[in-house]
């Protein structure tokens, strides 16, 4: 029993980070429907700017978190801007092709910075290496920060879209872009603020996994992992990236410590594929139809 709950608390951790990446893919799909596979880099981009923050700049982590979080909305705003916008009304195959080249530019110009993007860094956070002992448990308090910390952003985030204009703004050009945009609302502008608060999230994600997977270059490649669990929870869900994050970090935990090597990290897929013959919208999924 204390074995499983140690799998499960890892399990759920590790699923926190799935779920926020996962965000990130849910927010720009319910705008734009758009699926941009950038999410990891964006994560591994916020990362990068919290360690140049701590390590180069001199500054506490606290503050150095905070600035990322900010420098990385702020790009996201103008990715945004500069190179989604252009393209939009083009085949979504496109735009998909152009997310995956960005993710690769991202990470080819990290890894051009002399001695600092070939290289793995440790992110120097307060609570590095602590542990809490319950009893018999033990608890990490890195994977703790994780999910105490997605919990307050979730929060956040729903009394952003329930409570704030801003949030029922986007919920309203989620729902019908044209409808929203004869009622007054700026689409255009709404659409460069999802991709900022995708990138500040993902940026926080990068963040909270860097105490335990360090800082490199490579590390933008658990987006691949965070796609299951948008696809699981459901792509227009965004309480369904977190359930689905969830589900995806539990069984990963288990099927690494039960399962022959190797079914770590084809587990994930192979409960996107069970979800899709057995409930194809997801969990939270919306069925949609059309008159023809």
């Amino acid at each position: 029993m204390l074995q499983i709950l140690q799998l499960l608390l890892s399990g759920i951790a590790q699923g926190c980070i799935y779920g926020l990446i996962a965000l990130g893919f849910v927010l720009i799909y319910k705008a734009t429907e758009t699926v941009s596979f950038a999410q990891g880099e964006l994560m591994m981009l916020g990362a990068f700017c919290a360690f140049a923050g701590m390590s180069m700049v001199g500054l506490p982590f606290w503050l150095a978190a905070l600035l990322a979080i900010a420098a990385m909305a702020a790009f996201g705003v103008l990715l945004e801007l500069v190179v989604i916008r252009p393209i939009l009304g083009q085949p979504q195959f496109s735009i998909v092709m152009l997310t995956i080249g960005i993710g690769y530019v991202a990470r080819g110009l990290i890894t051009m910075i002399p001695g600092i993007g070939t290289e793995t860094h440790s992110l120097a956070v307060p609570y590095k290496d602590e542990i809490w002992k319950l009893g018999a448990l033990v608890v990490n308090v890195e994977q703790a920060v994780i999910i105490v910390a997605t919990a307050i952003l979730c929060g956040l985030l729903y009394a952003m879209f329930r409570y704030s204009k801003l949030g029922i703004a986007m919920q309203a050009s989620s729902q019908n872009q044209l409808a929203a945009y004869y009622m007054g609302i700026p689409v255009k502008r709404l659409n460069g603020l999802v991709w900022g608060l995708a990138a500040a999230v993902a940026a926080i994600a990068g963040m909270l996994l860097a105490p335990i997977t360090f800082v490199h270059a490579n590390m933008g490649f658990i987006g691949l992992k965070a796609f299951p669990a948008a696809v699981v929870g459901g792509f227009g869900s965004l309480p369904g990236a977190i359930v689905g994050g969830l589900v995806i970090g539990i069984v990963e935990s288990f099927a690494g410590f039960y399962l022959p090597d190797g079914f770590k990290d084809t587990a994930p897929y192979i409960v996107v594929l069970v979800m899709l013959m057995v409930k194809p919208n997801g969990l939270f999924g919306e069925k949609l139809r059309k008159k023809v």
